[in-house]
């Protein structure tokens, strides 16, 4: 007999099914004995008039039952449940598999569970349902996105995850080539240069669900690898870039999470100048009651300075190397004049005082971005080095572009009202980086080590 899902009982009544899943709980009344059934779509209470039949039944085992689909007695409907008006009386059942006893409880929400153990059982805390719950919405909101782009002539391109370490900003992740002893790939930090080559090559509209690692240091709320909406388009100006992700964002919170109220449309712009005077911070929450959870509250954040201070006294970018001045200020560059006032065309998406998406319209003259590398101090032969190849492809006619980068993992983690963005990733790191349940990082064996040329200095 061909399986269905929980969730479909509902239609069965009085009909002989087959449902497969875990027993997520067991109650025996002596005689009888219930169990509820749960598998992705849902729970099903299940009756066995023949306690026997059910009584080495435990938690979390998994099994296959047939039985009729019957309607409960109007005092017997449970309104908590999608199947609560019906309820499966069991007339042959099959163990397809037994589990040992679960190191925490699988039916609660899991926030009372230390996050080390979640994570070392991972593969067991996400059959909770608010952890099922989290991964379902995050697929729907990428799917919805891929929709939305794909029907405005977007084209969802892979670019490689094995890269060239350059200097934009976090520390890489680096790969070792045991091909070419003594050299490195690096993992990506964003797609950004590939993105824009992309442009080069008359793309024109990109979109990319892209995997991104920096080795930053542990603090709050990161990941080592984090995943991002990554988008560029041709022929743009800032308006026309924020236009369609403004666009993006009204109609996904209305098709996908309509319980949730955006507080302003259009969504305010500040510049960076006002929010630091105004909030003392370039990502304000602008909700006006903080309690309500299903307030959105978005503002663009515009106007940010190029170029910042270092430490050492010389000057680096404050967001991205690969940004173009706002038009007024184009001359001030390439005569590296005034540089603290220079203003870059970077906007920032912020929602409810997080910053979910960043971009900017972009250098796309040689001479311009290598100007950039010189404000910074880079001399020839690094920036040759380091993005040679980006103002080759320059040379080659490459059309004016911008584009933007949103977080998908913390949208999705404030759209379910999430603590942090490890709530809505299927496999996350811990704060300091470790996978207890892998147990990476780890240790390679001397041969390995041997054969890419590595010497551990301790």
């Amino acid at each position: 007999m061909e399986r269905i899902s929980v969730s479909d009982t509902t239609k069965k009544v009085g009909e002989k099914v087959n449902v497969k899943g875990w027993v997520h709980t067991r109650r025996d009344h002596g005689k009888i004995v219930f169990i509820d059934l749960r598998d992705r779509s849902g729970i099903l209470q299940v009756v066995f008039p023949n306690a026997q039949a059910a009584k080495d039944l435990r938690s979390e085992w998994v099994v296959s039952i047939e039985g009729t689909i019957n309607k409960r007695p109007e005092k017997m409907i449970n309104p908590n449940l999608k199947t609560g008006t019906v309820e499966m009386q069991a007339e042959k059942i099959e163990i397809l598999n037994q589990a040992e006893t679960p190191p925490f409880a699988l039916d609660t929400d899991g926030y009372e569970i230390g996050e080390e153990n979640r994570l070392k059982y991972r593969y067991l805390d996400i059959r909770r349902e608010r952890m099922k719950d989290n991964l379902i919405l995050r697929h729907r909101v990428i799917k919805f996105i891929r929709d939305f782009l794909s029907g405005r002539g977007f084209i969802e391109i892979e670019t490689p995850i094995l890269t060239k370490s350059t200097p934009e900003g976090a520390r890489d992740y680096v790969v070792p080539s045991r091909i070419h002893p003594g050299n490195f790939y690096a993992l990506p930090q964003a797609p950004q240069q590939y993105k824009q080559l992309l442009m080069t090559g008359g793309i024109e509209k990109y979109f990319q669900i892209a995997k991104c690692f920096r080795d930053e240091d542990t603090r709050g709320d990161r990941q080592p690898e984090f995943t991002q909406l990554d988008l560029e388009i041709s022929f743009v100006q800032r308006e026309d870039v924020m236009d369609v992700n403004e666009k993006l964002i009204i109609e996904l919170i209305k098709n996908i999470v309509p319980t949730k109220k955006i507080q302003e449309i259009p969504f305010p712009r500040i510049s960076y100048k006002e929010a630091l005077e105004k909030y003392k911070t370039d990502r304000p929450d602008l909700r006006k009651d903080k309690n309500d959870r299903d307030v959105l509250a978005f503002c663009w954040i515009i106007d940010f300075p190029f170029f910042e201070k270092t430490e050492e006294g010389g000057w680096t970018f404050t967001h991205n190397p690969f940004s173009a001045p706002k038009p007024e200020y184009m001359e001030s560059l390439m005569k590296k004049e005034n540089i603290a006032d220079i203003i870059t065309s970077q906007y920032d998406i912020v929602l409810n005082g997080f910053e979910v998406g960043g971009g900017s319209i972009r250098n796309h003259r040689p001479e311009t971005l290598k100007k950039v590398f010189e404000i910074m101090g880079f001399k020839k032969e690094k920036i040759l080095n380091n993005f040679g190849h980006m103002l080759e492809a320059f040379s080659y006619g490459t059309p004016p572009h911008g584009g933007i980068a949103w977080g998908l993992d913390r949208w999705v983690a404030i759209l379910q009202n999430e603590p942090n963005i490890r709530e809505v990733m299927a496999f996350p790191k811990t704060g300091d980086g470790q996978d207890p349940m892998m147990g990476s990082p780890s240790k390679l064996e001397p041969k390995q080590l041997k054969e890419l040329g590595i010497k551990l200095i301790k």
